[in-house]
């Protein structure tokens, strides 16, 4: 028998090591959160557990919309590697690595008012609100290092340096477990100790990264293309295609925190019910994010090398995988919903009346799990804008209408049919835009050209006339910098 793959899909195994990679490594921070969370349940006082949940939900909304960091890192750097272009690998993570420390700074002088606008509007009592601040502002100071790591991570998965990526998570977030430990249980530190073990952790895991940087890029090379760095129009369109994935991503998110606030509003029952099935879909998300990483980083080289017979191939083998995964997370839960949400809660008239929405599943899973492997293409072709429409329209006409229905008719179901709709509208613009894709990927697409091609098509960043000015005519745009 004759096991070797057709020469389009020679890519699989490298898919399938990248999608392991980030899967593991994504897995690991909320199995250590997990272990904050258990920590925290023991001690006498319930306040620093509510706390640091309520603070944690909005330090994790916030790192959500900012992981554009890492978005908008690893599918540029693929495609500078598919190019053989050295200094353009360099290049993505300076300027990324110093938006991340400019990003992580402000927000530490900003930590006092973000505080306030956080937590003040919040109907909480006051003990908890002071562990749910303690919490914050001990974690806010990891702020730099989580964004360096954002960018780390990013440009080492689009390199493709699987192991280092793992080693970097299980580093920062065994370090995690273990001051938890050491700050909640023995020290007493309380919340303000789980925010301190996760500012530290990031900060070992930071330097293990840099560890690994520097060993694979010299400081001559640093200093070589240091000038590169802030060429107008490169370092624009940077920002450009980083703003692009933010809206995105915002985007993306307040429709489930819409979804959840709106549920809390329908009873302590219907919000536990659907707090159960959101913890199926987080579950499938980590899962079916980690392939979509692997999808972002073969799209990037592949575009590098202006190679669109193996982007069709890629796109195949990434969808075909991720309706499978979704499958599977949307199918157990419908099949067997007494034995899965009794693992989760022991409260009958939440497991009896769970089944009813369980079915909502197929819908969020199976469309959101397409969108996933979608959203890891276009990041690899690095064309934030497209992500960023996509975001905007699923909003405007699938989500917002429907949701304004559910809220006049306090229905649970038109809730849960808001957010499927979204993902759902989402995935077809997305879906809609790929043909095009392969007639723009040509040899010598480069990460500069990428990203003027990138700040072309949106409102956010320099005027299409001003490029000819920025480019003489009768030099290649590969060899701009």
């Amino acid at each position: 028998m004759n096991l070797t793959l057709p020469s389009q899909y020679d890519f699989v195994p490298r898919y399938f090591r990248l999608a392991l990679a980030n899967v593991l490594s994504n897995i690991m921070l909320p199995l250590a959160n997990l272990v904050s969370i258990i920590f925290l349940g023991h001690l006498s006082e319930l306040q620093h557990l509510a706390g640091v949940a309520i603070a944690g939900n909005v330090l994790n909304f916030l790192y959500m919309v900012l992981i554009f960091l890492r978005m908008g890192t690893t599918g540029v750097t693929a495609q500078a590697v598919g190019r053989n272009d050295r200094d353009g690998v360099i290049l993505v993570a300076l300027r990324n690595g110093l938006i991340a420390v400019l990003l992580g700074i402000t927000i530490i002088l900003l930590q006092y008012p973000l505080g306030q606008l956080g937590f003040g509007f919040l109907d909480i009592p006051p003990e908890v609100k002071d562990s749910a601040l303690a919490y914050f502002h001990a974690q806010i100071w990891g702020a730099p290092a989580i964004f360096m790591n954002f960018v780390l991570i990013g440009w080492f998965l689009g390199r493709e340096q699987n192991s280092i990526v793992i080693l970097f998570s299980f580093i920062g977030n065994g370090t995690k477990i273990a001051l938890d430990y050491l700050l909640i249980v023995r020290l007493g530190w309380e919340s303000a100790g789980a925010g301190t073990s996760y500012a530290t952790s990031q900060y070992l895991a930071l330097s293990i990264g840099l560890f690994f940087f520097f060993r694979q890029v010299k400081l001559e090379e640093i200093i070589k293309v240091l000038g590169k760095v802030w060429n107008l129009a490169a370092f624009k369109s940077t920002i450009t295609l980083n703003s692009n994935i933010l809206v995105s991503n915002l985007f993306t998110l307040l429709p489930f925190a819409l979804f959840n606030f709106q549920g809390a509003s329908m009873g302590t029952v219907i919000y536990s019910q659907n707090a159960l099935l959101l913890q199926i879909f987080a579950l499938s998300y980590y899962f079916t994010e980690g392939l979509g990483f692997g999808t972002e980083t073969l799209a990037g080289n592949f575009t590098g090398k202006g190679d669109s017979e193996q982007l069709k191939s890629l796109l195949f083998v990434s969808v075909g995988t991720s309706i499978v995964a979704g499958s599977i997370f949307a199918g157990v839960p419908n099949l067997f919903p007494k034995s899965v949400f009794g693992l989760m809660t022991n409260h009958d008239e939440v497991i009896e009346q769970i089944a009813s929405y369980a079915p909502w599943l197929i819908m969020l899973l199976g469309f959101g799990s397409i969108g996933c492997m979608l959203e890891g293409y276009f990041l690899g072709l690095a064309k934030g804008n497209t992500l960023r429409n996509a975001s905007l329209i699923g909003m405007a006409i699938a989500f917002a209408p429907i949701d304004l229905t559910a809220l006049r008719l306090e229905s649970n179901h038109f809730l849960w049919l808001s957010v499927c709709s979204f993902l759902t509208v989402r995935m077809l613009v997305l879906a809609i835009q790929i043909p095009a894709t392969f007639t723009e990927v040509h040899v010598g697409h480069g990460v500069e050209a990428a990203l003027l091609e990138e700040s072309t098509n949106s409102p956010l960043s320099i005027n299409e006339q001003s490029i000819p000015q920025m480019i003489p005519e009768k030099v290649e745009i590969s060899q701009i910098e």
